[in-house]
């Protein structure tokens, strides 16, 4: 089994995807599909997408939800939580050694958690 894709909703489209389109540059991560209320990025192997709610009532984020994202290096980890805060985003703790990874937490506009680690 494999994960392929990640959606969190968004209660601001186009703040979401200047974030992420900001977010997602020089990381080999392009903007797919931009249709409606879903706007995704991918790689080919892993697509990640912000969403309208379907139902219409407001996005919220997940108490306990995360998403996490494998950098493959501590340089990588470092510049893209540092470049996560420059668009916005609030630290939800700083690059360091964690469980044994060296990882760090951030929440984008809509208060979604995402971890980045390597």
């Amino acid at each position: 089994m494999k994960m392929n894709y990640f959606v969190f909703g968004t209660n601001d489209m186009s703040k979401a995807i200047g974030f992420y389109d900001a977010f997602f540059q020089d990381t080999g991560v392009h903007k797919g599909q931009a249709m409606g209320r879903m706007t995704l990025w991918t790689n080919g192997d892993f697509m990640f997408a912000v969403a309208e709610p379907f139902n219409g009532e407001p996005a919220t984020n997940g108490n306990g939800t995360m998403l996490g994202l494998n950098l493959g290096s501590k340089q990588e980890v470092e510049r893209l939580h540092q470049k996560a805060l420059t668009l916005g985003g609030q630290s939800e703790g700083e690059p360091a050694v964690r469980s044994g990874r060296f990882s760090a937490y951030f929440r984008d506009l809509d208060q979604n958690k995402i971890c980045l680690f390597a």
